[in-house]
Order: structure tokens, then C-alpha cells, then sequence
């Protein structure tokens, strides 16, 4: 049996690997959004912040890697902007689909887009990127959080909503 490994602090290497398919989401996400014009680019610019900022105050806070180097590099970050809040919550809060939905809105909606022009306009650019931001919004997401981001969290020991709903075993 392959022992289990949690990180109080996770390497560099994680945090940049996991930003980076994040930033690599947003940026196809606008790169597509563009074509609806500058201020749909600015909207969906709008609620990438909003979503990470959301994140950061009502989850970072919380959670025990605050003010600590987690796997999205989030506990430092939270810790510059917002004040600690209380860690017993954080294992205690439910979390639905609801509250996940926008998170696959950010790249479903891009992707969305993106067909539409595709289906007025075949175009091989535009068919790479759909494809990229598929594969990297679903697929790459699962990577780093499966194998590398929850996989090792010591949050996900002490209590994660995220992980009960996600959880294969029910």
C-alpha cells in the first residue's frame, strides 16, 4: 500500500504547473471571447477576477494553508488581501454544483463562443484553440487536481466540501 503524501507547503514546481493550466484556461477563454468584440473580452476578464477573488475571500481564508504556499499558490495570496478567517468553517461548508458551475462556465462559455464562429467561418485557428481550451479545462484541470494539487492537500485530510462531492466513494 503506497503511503500517503500531504504537503504543509507544496513545491514550486506544482504551484507554477497548476497556474500555469489555469492562466493557459483564461487566456484561450479570452483569446475566443475577443472575437465578440473588447467589451465581452473585458466582461469575461471581469469575472475571472470575481471568480478568484471570491475564492480567495471565502475559501483561502479558511483553509489551512493560509498565509502558506497550497498548490495554486491561493493561501499566500489570500493572505495579502483578506484577514484570517476561521479554519473550522472551512470543513464544515457544503458545496453544491451551484457553487462550482461558474468555474466550468469560464471555459464552457468561451468554447461556446468559439463553435458558433466556427460554425459562420471554419478556421483552424479557432479549432486549436477550442480543442486546447477543452482539453485543458477538462482533462488538465483533473490532472493537477487529481495527481498533484488534492492528492497531497492536508486540508482534504482535516475536511474539504470540494473533496466529499467530488469523492468517488459516497
Amino acid at each position: 500500500m503506497e503511503k500517503q503524501v500531504f504537503f504543509e507547503e507544496y513545491p514550486c514546481w506544482i504551484v507554477l504547473l497548476a497556474n500555469a493550466v489555469s492562466l493557459a484556461v483564461y487566456a484561450l477563454g479570452a483569446f475566443l471571447m475577443f472575437r465578440l468584440g473588447v467589451l465581452w473580452l473585458l466582461a469575461y476578464l471581469l469575472c475571472v477576477i470575481v471568480l478568484e477573488a471570491r475564492v480567495l475571500k471565502k475559501s483561502c481564508v479558511n483553509c489551512c494553508y493560509y498565509g502558506k504556499t497550497c498548490a495554486f499558490g491561493k493561501g499566500r495570496l489570500a493572505a495579502l488581501f483578506f484577514s484570517r478567517g476561521n479554519p473550522k468553517s472551512f470543513a464544515k461548508r457544503q458545496v453544491s454544483w451551484k457553487d462550482v458551475a461558474p468555474d466550468f462556465l469560464i471555459f464552457v462559455i468561451p468554447v461556446a463562443v468559439g463553435a458558433w464562429f466556427l460554425i459562420q467561418a471554419f478556421d483552424w485557428v479557432l479549432l486549436g484553440a477550442i480543442v486546447l481550451l477543452l482539453l485543458l479545462g477538462f482533462a488538465g484541470n483533473a490532472f493537477v487536481r487529481g495527481s498533484l494539487a488534492c492528492k497531497h492537500c492536508a486540508q482534504r485530510r482535516i475536511g474539504c466540501p470540494a473533496e466529499k462531492m467530488f469523492s468517488k466513494k459516497k
